[in-house]
């Protein structure tokens, strides 16, 4: 997948996105402006840098569960989560495991342990593009940190593009971006989602507890909602703006995904050690440049920052190719809008 251009962040997604953000923002700051926005919608990068930027009286922040991966590793090791403590710096959708233990000892090694001996058996039935498997694992060998959440799965855009070059190389590392979506089946799965959430709506004899079960899901919102309305302080991972500059080499004013303490008193950013050089530079490349190219084209209306963003995609082949693309995108039914605002 391609991150900002055919997938579920692409700009021509984005750009409606940032228009109900705004208009939501427009309404807390009117009605209730001391009130906390949770932002839970993609796109959370680009999301979270373009308010935080915009709005400096807003009280928000962008939530993603995609570090809950580690809990996964977790559970594959066979250890208890209240007994592990993490630390997974880095920016939506591209952070890595930098502090593992379980019991106050590092867990890395019982990692080390299970990718010798128990993976290549674990890969053998696992879901296409998982998170645990032949990539994710190439990949801690090559940064030494675990990629965790959709650092590298089809949710985060199938980071890096190397492992995607031609259908042989997916298969090499168990990589089915299409069986990932469910594109591939009668009704992929959000689509059947979307039907029993109509059934339920439409039928007033419908249980909303037959689809959604009275029980913890381990998502973050209710926690955090409660640290903050009850001033039980909790450590949450949030996405908030780099003010402090809590993951060294990401740009100040730009959002990163860290560890907070929340309660009554706020969100308060917990500095973290940051990545190895390297990711820090991936980031950069791969995260933060296509973001600002992004919304400076969305703040703009300027088109030809649209084209610059589809060049930067190592899937464009030539100028042509990211003309048309773009071309046959804002020709789309019902993106009148989108295209009279990309002069």
């Amino acid at each position: 997948g391609s991150y900002h251009i055919m997938h579920d962040e692409g700009f021509w997604i984005n750009y409606y996105q940032l228009k109900l953000f705004d208009s939501l923002v427009g309404d807390i700051l009117d009605v209730c402006p001391d009130a906390w926005y949770i932002k839970l919608a993609n796109p959370v990068l680009a999301g979270t840098t373009y308010l935080a930027r915009k709005y400096k009286k807003l009280k928000f922040f962008g939530l993603c569960h995609g570090f809950r991966g580690v809990y996964r590793i977790a559970e594959v090791l066979g250890l208890e989560n209240e007994h592990i403590d993490f630390e997974v710096p880095g920016v939506n959708h591209f952070i890595w495991l930098t502090k593992f233990t379980h019991r106050g000892q590092n867990a890395y090694p019982l990692l080390d342990r299970w990718i010798k001996e128990e993976a290549p058996k674990f890969w053998e039935n696992i879901p296409p593009s998982s998170g645990l498997g032949p990539k994710a694992i190439d990949l801690y060998k090559r940064f030494g940190l675990f990629p965790i959440g959709d650092t590298c799965t089809v949710g985060g855009g199938s980071w890096p593009w190397w492992y995607h070059t031609d259908d042989e190389k997916e298969k090499r590392w168990k990589e089915d971006p299409r069986k990932w979506w469910g594109l591939d089946s009668a009704m992929p799965p959000a689509d059947k989602k979307a039907e029993e959430l109509k059934r339920v709506v439409k039928y007033p004899s419908a249980k909303v507890t037959d689809m959604f079960p009275p029980q913890k899901s381990g998502e973050i919102v209710v926690p955090l909602i409660e640290a903050i309305a009850c001033d039980l302080q909790r450590t949450i991972i949030v996405n908030i703006e780099n003010k402090e500059d809590s993951v060294p080499g990401v740009p100040r004013n730009f959002d990163v995904e860290i560890p907070a303490l929340a309660s009554k008193r706020g969100i308060h950013a917990i500095r973290t050690s940051g990545l190895p050089k390297p990711l820090t530079s991936y980031i950069l490349r791969d995260r933060v440049a296509p973001v600002e190219v992004e919304l400076e084209a969305y703040e703009t209306g300027n088109k030809e920052r649209l084209l610059e963003l589809v060049m930067m995609d190592p899937w464009t082949r030539s100028e042509e190719q990211a003309k048309n693309l773009i071309e046959d995108i804002l020709s789309l039914p019902d993106f009148e809008e989108m295209k009279t605002h990309y002069r």
